[in-house]
């Protein structure tokens, strides 16, 4: 940490500190926002692959969803619609439930 502090007290690296184009990128735009009709591809099998070694042969006990999840986000937005979609579909499943054992029982 202290040769760090060193190179950006140095005169000739002092503009590396102020230059945006070294600044890191934040969190929040690391990631690349995709929208509800993507979510899939976090949980489906076609996605998904399991690694057992690396690419110098080290065994590792690794998959590439953890990838997906490390550089892709769920835009805001459709993540709240996708959960009060989610809600009314329960909510409509509750009531199919309910409605099928009263006609089974009228049958």
């Amino acid at each position: 940490m202290s040769s760090q502090e060193e190179i950006l007290s140095d005169g000739r690296f002092s503009r590396v500190a102020r230059d945006p184009r070294f600044w890191e990128m934040p969190e929040k735009e690391r990631k690349i926002k995709i929208d509800k009709r993507f979510r899939s591809m976090f949980h489906d099998k076609k996605f998904k692959l399991k690694y057992t070694v690396d690419k110098r042969g080290r065994p590792v006990n690794y998959t590439t969803t953890e990838d997906l999840k490390k550089f892709y986000a769920l835009s805001e937005s459709d993540s709240d619609l996708s959960g009060s979609d989610s809600k009314e579909q329960t909510e409509k499943k509750k009531k199919k439930k309910k409605a099928k054992p009263k006609g089974e029982a009228n049958s």
